[in-house]
């Protein structure tokens, strides 16, 4: 941790805070592997392991992971440190949110027109390009992500309407 996020004057989450949330959050990560393996069967069957075999024990050994976790930072006897203040952490939602939203249109329109878009909402935002530069990068990554994933490759990526309309 820098020598700035420590002494900051600003607020934000403590560390001890994330990481309590890091280690509740992925218990319950856990606790849902976990009872999806048990929905599928975990036991063993004549063809061998059950679908839920390995999954369920990997469930387990999250979920282990993280209550000793969460028991480390709840009896830490450390002094608690600023982990981020909100400024710097609206930064980072300011890059993660756009992009949960470009995840989040990829099933339902591929994944050609919404990096385009992506690409070309950073390339303008955050790059402060012309509008000749993102349109030569916005169009040409995606095109060459085609080229060479559906062309050379021949793994076909997620394609929406668009696509399908152009017959690719």
């Amino acid at each position: 941790m820098s020598e700035h996020a420590e002494g900051a004057a600003g607020s934000g989450p403590s560390h001890r805070a994330v990481e309590a949330g890091v280690a509740i959050a992925i218990g319950i990560f856990a606790a849902i592997v976990i009872y999806g393996s048990i929905k599928v069967g975990t036991g063993w069957g004549a063809e061998g392991p059950k679908a839920g075999f390995f999954p369920f024990y990997v469930g387990i050994a999250i979920l282990i992971s993280s209550v000793v976790n969460l028991g480390l930072v709840l009896l830490s006897k450390e002094p608690d440190h600023l982990f981020a203040e909100w400024s710097q952490l609206r930064m980072v939602m300011s890059v993660v949110i756009p992009t949960a939203i470009y995840v989040g249109f990829i099933p339902f329109i591929g994944i050609y027109i919404p990096s385009m878009i992506l690409i070309g909402f950073f390339m303008r935002w955050l790059g402060k390009y012309g509008v000749p530069m993102i349109a030569a990068v916005a169009i040409g990554v995606p095109v060459a992500f085609f080229i060479v994933f559906e062309r050379w490759f021949l793994v076909p990526l997620p394609k929406g309407p668009v696509e399908y309309w152009l017959g690719f």
